[in-house]
Formats: structure tokens, sequence, C-alpha cells
């Protein structure tokens, strides 16, 4: 890869899993970029362009740590090399994508092949970037993505959706969801008011996964209303459409 001389960062960036350790003086962290790549000449690279631009980077070497990482520091920008050691860039993507996760994904590849570029936008990813690049269009792109972000919240009275870091929060204190319950408040928010069947948001959530059985999104809407309504028995907000299925109430406000 040929770069700039002053775009080489220096030696020792922080291993995989942890947030690259800046040096003194250096740009307190912001938004949270996961790099998702098995060469650590170029997560050293990255991450120390990352940090020269205010972002602070986390880093995995393959798809069981990158899950790890999302689940852990829930960052706002996934970086994923479609080459991996347990698994492939395209699958991870996917993976994500079905399990509710939102988070921007730009994708890494070797090869300049429109039908990698095709694939991995069709699965989810949200841009993509061929090797060898230049840091300075990487971080762009990056930038890009956080600024696409931007607003992506809802509010629907003391519950708020933050799709970018795929967290819940209710009268300001974040809720634990998980991803199954956080794909399925989205699917209400998608479009308030709007009343989906069970077997639809059996479709949507759940897909091959669903089993067929209805009664699975009644037990997830029964603990999504004892973590976010005040009153789970007289519900406010996630509302039984009699007879149908569940709509999230409106008005919803986009942040």
């Amino acid at each position: 890869m040929t770069l700039p001389r002053d775009e080489h960062g220096p030696a020792g960036a922080a291993g995989p899993g942890r947030a690259g350790s800046g040096l003194a003086g250096s740009i307190p962290a912001g938004p949270a970029v996961l790099v998702v790549d098995d060469e650590d000449a170029l997560l050293e690279l990255v991450a120390y362009n990352l940090r020269r631009n205010g972002m602070e980077p986390v880093l995995a070497r393959d798809g069981a740590e990158a899950l790890r990482c999302i689940e852990e520091r829930r960052p706002q920008v996934i970086i994923l090399d479609v080459m991996l050691p347990d698994t492939d860039g395209f699958t991870l993507c996917r993976h994500l994508r079905e399990r509710g996760v939102q988070t921007p994904i730009l994708m890494l590849t070797a090869r300049d092949s429109e039908i990698d570029k095709v694939l991995g936008l069709e699965l989810g990813a949200d841009d993509y970037v061929t090797k060898p690049f230049s840091p300075r269009e990487l971080v762009a792109r990056i930038k890009a993505l956080l600024r696409r972000t931007e607003g992506r919240r809802q509010q629907v009275g003391p519950i708020v959706i933050d799709y970018a870091g795929h967290e819940v929060y209710r009268d300001g204190q974040r809720v634990q969801l998980t991803p199954t319950e956080f794909k399925l408040l989205a699917t209400l928010a998608s479009e308030p008011g709007r009343a989906f069947s069970r077997q639809e948001l059996l479709d949507r959530v759940w897909g091959e996964d669903a089993f067929g059985d209805p009664r699975t999104v009644d037990v997830h809407v029964r603990h999504l209303r004892e973590k976010l309504e005040r009153n789970p028995s007289q519900p406010e907000w996630i509302l039984t459409v009699r007879g149908h299925g569940y709509k999230l109430n409106s008005p919803v406000a986009r942040l």
C-alpha cells in the first residue's frame, strides 16, 4: 500500500478489541469506529488516522471478536474487511443486518470487482473502499457515514431509539434490549400508528428463524413492555390491536 508519509502511524497500535491508545495530548475520544481486519499493519494505520481525526478506533481481527466489540462498545461505524480468518465480511454484514444492527458498515475489498461491491451493498453495507486506499479517502467516507446517521433517533413519549448506536433510552436512562427486541421495536417504529399483524412481525423480525409461531411475537412484546412501559399492564406506547397484532402509538418525533 503506497501512502503519503505523514499518514503513516506510529508503531504500537492497541491490540484487537480495545480502543487505540492515543499519544500524550491527543484529541479526546470521539465517535467509536470498529475496524475488522486480520492485517496488523492495516489496523495500526487506520487506527492512527482515526485518532488524528478525533475518532476512537476499536480493533478486531476476526468475526467473533467483532461481534463482541459491537455488543460491548456500540460503535458508530463499522469498517469490515471482506476476507477474515473465521468468516467473510459479506456473511458477517448479512448476520448483523438480520439481527437488527443498523450501524453504518463500510466494506474493505482487495478486489476491484463490481460483483463484490454490488453484493456488499445488497447485503446491507452502506459504502465500500477498494484496497489499496488513501487514508484520507477512508476518513472522508467515515465522516460522511457519521453525518448520515445524525438525526437517526426517534422519540416516542419517554422512549428514545438511537439507530446509529443501536441503543434505547427511557426517561434518559439506557435500557438494555436484546438484538431481537431492538429489531421488533424498530419495526414498529418504522411506521408509527400502523397496525402490524403478528405474522408480519414474525416475518420481518425473525425471518427464516420464525418457526411460524405467532406467540413468539407476544412473548417479546411483553418483554418490551416490561422494559419500556411505566405500567406494562396498561401500555401507553406499544399497543395491542385486538385480533390483529400490535402498533406503536404516535406521535413520534425525529431527533
